[in-house]
């Protein structure tokens, strides 16, 4: 089994994916619009460009996403994408990568569990938690 993150936008998928690209040093692997699917004659012409399919490779992690239509869009809740690190720069880097224009919801702290430990919600409505253990990688 594998388990992976897919994750939906409300029409800013193609820009928050290029944003987690470049913060976490991942690589897009497909992006694909609704106008190239097979489905693009019954896509509204406003909607042709938003993205239908994204994949980004972090490592050997995944991350997918798409645009969901207006009428089946929901913000995200209930949830948070977990980074884990076991270098506090790297932990710190990724943080700071992450939180331009979002929003902290508990700072990059010492906790009883962790080195450093945050949780904020990106520009694009993406919750994150970091979480850094240099124990881990011992």
């Amino acid at each position: 089994m594998h388990l992976n993150p897919y994750l939906f936008f409300n029409g800013q998928c193609e820009s928050a994916f290029k944003f987690y690209e470049k913060c976490l040093g991942g690589k897009i692997t497909a992006m694909m619009t609704y106008g190239e699917s097979p489905m693009a004659e019954q896509t509204p012409p406003e909607w042709r460009n938003k993205i239908l399919h994204a994949h980004l490779m972090l490592g050997d992690q995944e991350l997918m996403g798409a645009d969901a239509p207006p009428e089946m869009f929901e913000a995200a809740q209930g949830f948070y994408v977990s980074l884990h690190f076991t270098n506090p720069s790297e932990a710190e880097h990724i943080f700071n990568a992450l939180e331009e224009n979002g929003t902290i919801r508990m700072a990059l702290q010492e906790t009883f569990w962790a080195s450093r430990f945050a949780m904020l919600v990106d520009q694009f409505g993406t919750p994150w938690m970091i979480n850094c253990d240099p124990r881990e990688g011992e």
